[in-house]
């Protein structure tokens, strides 16, 4: 039997279109084909070997032990996977990728001998219909194929294979010098059968194109090795035929070890796209965002009225949330989850980071287009009729609705942004009614979102809860960070949303009762938090704080450099769909504020409730090189 890897010793290979899930072991045990959101055909991930895996690893345990890498590592700035084990009987290294590519999909697995003679074996599992369904394994002249329904898999190598009771085994010794690869590749079953690739050509043109993209990258200030992984982690997110996102290439891991905290990520959530593109805007990268408008565009339809928070990647609107019982889930945590029936939700903050982006996209070169303009134009005129009504909140919540603080302020956000545009000429839009608007809002927010007595804004109107989303007030411009509400909200915060190290949950769970969310049972510390409170104490001229809580955030990455989506600070282990991309993007912010701040304040001041002064009003001012401010 398999042991259970944790969340952490997965790492990502992928080509754009979909990604595969390889462990330390040598197992993949999660890949959708052909796209991130089709039917995984291996899904041991969430169940056991015998819902789909594929193996490739020596015969026999190496001193490293029972069937671990001894070492591994990406291959320079690249999504190939390099994973090193040594046996008594020498060593052998794997290289595992997935060319970007036009037509079929593969993963591509080269086996290379490093040292001595060591006995390998590949076995692959292949369960299509996330591990429901058993495929007719057949040799097709030199070639294996699997076919199940719509599905075909073929399987290329240089070795002899077998179908043994459901799986293709390859037996081998591969010496010092040698190496053997295996190309698996997906085609529709009534097709052609896919043509056969030359693994170490595509070896080449996988490691160039990733050493070209690479190199567009901007940002060379510190913690640069950390911010270009993460980098990378979200262009691999990027679904290239038509520019969508999706949140994360998983579904189901969960945020609670055998809880029901669960959800299907492979969709492109605008909340979630908005803010990845502001990372790769603010380190070079336009061409995604052009990618991204333009899927925009074909998504909304020129109907703003029926906004969706999410979308699949080519625009799909019908997300149905469905269980699939077969699988036992991670670690025996179910339901799992494929669709997302947070799709049909009210979440008034995504009209904020949309337009949030437009802006950036037009600060970064990218001009607005006239349909950009049209659309732009009725989000505002949409939202203008609707922020003042309750919502599920950045958060999706499944309880009833409230008047989450964030949601306003990111409508705020949305009219300022509009504003700005408009002030310089690249919007024609009346300015007076979106300015009293503005101010409308603001106000609001400021009476009936904020607790006077604990000096704190809320969760939401009138509640008591606190939320980890307030920490982006000063981050957006809402409010100065020196403003003392800002630096009240920061403090309750840490006081009462921190775990024992300093990281953040998102707001109180309360275990076996259903809390405010309709959920029952809690969740580790969530890691796009954390990145916020990094922000917020910098912001708020706490720099040797926010650097020591950025660098216990880079601790809890992988050996790869990966984040989940979550982490739980008494098992020490990451939680939740992985790698996430708001995780990343976090990393990414938080290190070019940190740099930013440091160009201009060159010492430090550790200051636990800092009061308005000109140290504050600079990191105000710095702010406004990343996000713009309002007074």
């Amino acid at each position: 039997m398999k042991r259970l890897p944790r969340i952490e010793q997965y790492g990502l290979i992928g080509d754009m279109q979909t990604s595969a899930h390889v462990c330390d072991d040598g197992s993949i045990d999660w890949l959708c084909l052909p796209r991130f959101d089709s039917s995984a055909v291996f899904a041991g991930l969430l169940g056991t070997h015998k819902h789909g895996t594929w193996q490739i690893a020596p015969a026999a345990p190496g001193r490293s032990g029972p069937g671990a890498v001894a070492e591994r590592r990406y291959r320079g700035d690249s999504l190939v996977l390099e994973s090193i084990w040594r046996t008594p009987a020498g060593s052998v290294r794997v290289l595992d990728f997935m060319p970007p590519r036009d037509g079929a999909p593969q993963v591509i697995r080269i086996v290379e001998g490093l040292a001595g003679e060591v006995a390998m074996v590949s076995a692959m599992r292949p369960r299509p219909g996330y591990g429901s369904v058993s495929p007719w394994i057949h040799e097709a002249g030199e070639r294996m194929v699997a076919e199940a329904g719509a599905d075909a898999l073929w399987v290329d190598t240089c070795v002899p294979q077998v179908e043994k009771d459901g799986v293709v085994v390859s037996a081998f010794a591969i010496r010092a010098g040698q190496s053997v690869a295996f190309v698996l590749s997906w085609c529709p079953s009534h097709a052609l059968a896919p043509e056969i690739p030359d693994p170490h050509t595509a070896l080449t043109e996988t490691l160039a194109f990733w050493q070209d993209w690479t190199q567009q990258c901007t940002y060379e200030g510190p913690y640069r090795e950390a911010v270009v992984r993460s980098l990378i982690a979200l262009k691999a997110l990027t679904y290239r035929p038509s520019g969508g996102i999706v949140a994360a290439p998983t579904s189901s891991l969960p945020e609670q070890i055998g809880g029901r905290r669960n959800w299907d990520y492979r969709y492109t959530w605008l909340r979630d796209a908005a803010t990845t593109l502001a990372a790769l805007l603010g380190t070079g990268y336009r061409q995604e965002a052009q990618a991204w408008r333009r899927w925009l565009l074909r998504s909304v339809a020129g109907d703003p009225e029926n906004l969706q928070i999410m979308y699949a990647i080519t625009g799909e609107r019908d997300l149905r949330e469905r269980e699939l019982p077969w699988l036992p889930g991670y670690e025996g945590s179910t339901p799992v989850r494929v669709g997302n029936g947070a799709a049909d939700q009210l979440q008034l903050d995504v009209y904020g980071e949309v337009i949030e982006t437009l802006y950036l996209a037009h600060e970064s070169g990218v001009a607005h287009c006239a349909d950009t303009s049209v659309l732009h134009q009725r989000l505002v005129e949409h939202l203008a009729q609707r922020w003042r009504e309750p919502d599920e909140g950045i958060w999706e919540i499944r309880g009833a609705r409230r008047h989450f603080v964030h949601s306003k302020v990111m409508a705020w956000v949305a009219i300022d942004r509009t504003i700005r545009l408009a002030e310089a000429g690249a919007l024609d839009i009346e300015l007076a009614p979106l300015i009293e608007l503005r101010a409308t809002i603001h106000h609001e927010v400021c009476t009936r979102g904020f607790d006077s007595v604990r000096n704190t804004f809320t969760q939401s109107y009138g509640s008591q809860e606190l939320d980890a989303a307030t920490l982006l007030i000063p981050r957006v411009g809402f409010l100065p960070p020196n403003d003392p509400r800002v630096i009240g909200t920061v403090d309750a915060v840490r006081r009462e949303l921190s775990t024992s190290d300093g990281l953040v949950r998102r707001y109180p769970t309360i275990g076996d009762h259903t809390g405010m969310d309709g959920l029952t049972g809690d969740e580790g510390a969530f890691v796009l938090c954390s990145f916020w409170l990094v922000d917020a104490l910098a912001l708020t001229g706490r720099l040797d704080e926010a650097h020591a809580l950025f660098e216990r955030l880079l601790a809890l990455r992988n050996d790869l450099g990966l984040l989940a989506e979550e982490y739980d600070p008494v098992q020490q282990r990451q939680l939740g769909n992985f790698p996430q991309a708001f995780s990343h993007m976090g990393l990414i912010q938080s290190a070019r504020l940190l740099q930013l701040l440091a160009t201009q304040s060159p010492h430090r001041s550790a200051v636990a409730s800092p009061s308005p002064s000109s140290t504050a009003r600079s990191t105000h001012q710095t702010c406004a090189d990343l996000t713009p401010q309002h007074a």
